[in-house]
């Protein structure tokens, strides 16, 4: 029952999105449209000629013209995103008509269902740049990946940055408490274990807690320890098209949901202390992230063992360093009263954060923290 309702609540707040202008009196064609329509989460407009005016041709995300209407669109004001829809695979002048309205594709149904629903949210959501995305890893257990995790989403949001952040790490203990959100209302990851296709990335934003600025995904208080891999990519897809930045606080294991996470990634940081076993322990997190993710980087933390320092830490792994992370002195009494990692923005973790967002952001990810390439 919990989760029919889940379904049911991320479906209605997918549904106030405007969506395409259908033109068409074929009542089969124009049922299969309204389906299609309600799995992207739009609400399209219908009409069974072109609406008188221009304002509603133009002004549409998208057209969809069936086939008998066509002859009915003709004249009308030449632009983009108009498409002529029809079930009919050998109807005869369908490439004429397409021609006659200015139709960008034909589309047969339903063999070209897939495609134009994903077309159709695009259209309703707005498709702009996709988020930065970026993953955190832990080298060893302890390393404070949730942390480091937290403060760059706490930090991205304090800046104006449209920020979500969601916790892939089913064993974690939930990154929301890092917030102090775990009493928090809104959907949890149990929430979307049967999403896949496609999520409407308002709909899953709206859906979300929001805490500090920033919309969290993480796990709720229940067993559920499993994020199956459609569902993982499906969110993640959805979170990266609202744009801003995306951080992802991932396990160190490499399961098929995680590696569906680093496919989606811009970059990684993975978190290493500067101990020789957590060194060793690291490079085989590096060696299995690696297979999937083409940008890794180290992010050191100290104390370091004798001998060793950030750019030894770096150089063992063979992989460039993004920086290291700097100790902050009363975070643990800052977390026990409430703020979250980053929160302090004179704090020398908000300041890595600050900067590295500064970098990452002005000179894209292939920047290294002093504007080096990262090959």
């Amino acid at each position: 029952m919990a989760e029919s309702i889940a379904r049911d609540r991320l479906q209605l707040v997918g549904e106030r999105r405007g969506g395409p202008l259908i033109v068409t009196e074929d009542v089969e064609l124009l049922d299969d449209l309204l389906r299609l329509c309600a799995a992207a989460g739009a609400e399209p407009e219908v009409h069974h000629t072109l609406p008188e005016g221009r304002g509603g041709w133009e002004q549409a995300p998208m057209v969809l013209v069936g086939d008998d209407a066509a002859p009915r669109c003709r004249g009308a004001l030449r632009r983009q995103g108009v498409m002529l829809v029809g079930h009919d695979q050998d109807a005869p002048d369908v490439w004429r008509q397409a021609v006659e309205i200015g139709a960008e594709y034909v589309l047969r149904l339903p063999d070209a269902e897939s495609w134009l629903v994903d077309q159709i949210a695009n259209a309703a959501e707005g498709v702009g740049r996709p988020a930065l995305t970026v993953g955190v890893i832990g080298g060893r257990g302890g390393a404070g990946a949730s942390t480091l995790a937290c403060a760059l989403a706490v930090t991205a949001a304090r800046a104006g940055r449209r920020t979500m952040l969601i916790d892939g790490d089913p064993l974690g203990g939930g990154i929301d408490v890092l917030l102090g959100g775990e009493r928090a209302e809104g959907m949890r990851w149990p929430d979307f274990a049967h999403s896949k296709g496609r999520v409407g990335g308002g709909a899953l934003e709206e859906s979300l807690p929001a805490l500090h600025g920033l919309r969290v995904l993480s796990w709720g208080r229940d067993d559920w320890v499993v994020i199956p891999p459609q569902a993982m990519e499906a969110v993640l897809a959805a979170a990266r098209r609202l744009g801003g930045v995306v951080v992802v606080d991932l396990p160190r294991r490499v399961d098929e949901s995680v590696a569906k996470a680093l496919a989606q990634l811009d970059l990684g940081l993975l978190v290493v202390p500067g101990e020789l076993r957590a060194v060793a322990a690291a490079k085989r997190v590096a060696s299995m992230a690696g297979m999937v993710l083409g940008d890794l980087r180290v992010v050191a933390r100290g104390p370091y063992a004798s001998g060793l320092d950030e750019r030894w830490v770096a150089q063992a792994l063979d992989l460039p360093l993004a920086g290291e992370l700097p100790l902050e002195p009363g975070l643990l009494a800052a977390q026990d009263d409430g703020a979250p990692p980053g929160s302090s923005a004179r704090g020398p973790l908000a300041r890595f954060c600050t900067a590295f967002w500064e970098r990452a952001l002005a000179g894209g990810v292939g920047a290294g923290p002093d504007g080096e390439g990262a090959s």
